[in-house]
């Protein structure tokens, strides 16, 4: 049986001139502020959907590949995810997320951290909701 998250933005005015207010189901956060002009230019405490993409990824990526690890028989001691969604705001497209990741863990090399970090992001649910309409890319590496 799926599990449902909701949230909703309350949008007054046009795409340019226009801005809203984003409140979680949970209330975990928030309320967050959005517009068009914060989206594309500096935020100033403004949030965008970009931003919420990379929370979402990095924290899922982050679960994800913690499992990866464990089932591995190398759990992470530390992981740290960054993610950084680009947004073509001429297309007005995403077009691309790189996740960063650097952790410690003991018992693994290199190489086969990079492999499961891979293999991660195959299995993160996030990234399946992505994949095909924007390029991930992972760089990862032991700390």
């Amino acid at each position: 049986m799926p599990i449902d998250r909701t949230a909703t933005v309350n949008w007054k005015g046009d795409l340019l001139s226009g801005e809203g207010r984003l409140e979680t189901g949970t209330g975990a956060f928030g309320p967050l502020d959005l517009s068009f002009a914060r989206r594309t230019g500096e935020p100033e405490g403004h949030t965008s959907p970009e931003e919420l993409i990379a929370s979402a990824h990095a924290g899922c990526y982050a679960m994800a590949f913690s499992n990866a690890l464990a089932e591995a028989g190398n759990p992470a001691d530390s992981l740290e995810v960054e993610a950084t969604c680009s947004f073509d705001a001429k297309a007005l497209r995403i077009t691309d997320v790189l996740l960063k990741v650097r952790g410690e863990v003991s018992g693994i090399d290199d190489s086969e951290f990079r492999r499961l970090a891979s293999e991660a992001e195959q299995g993160c649910p996030v990234s399946s909701a992505l994949r095909g309409n924007v390029t991930i890319e992972v760089d990862a590496a032991l700390a």
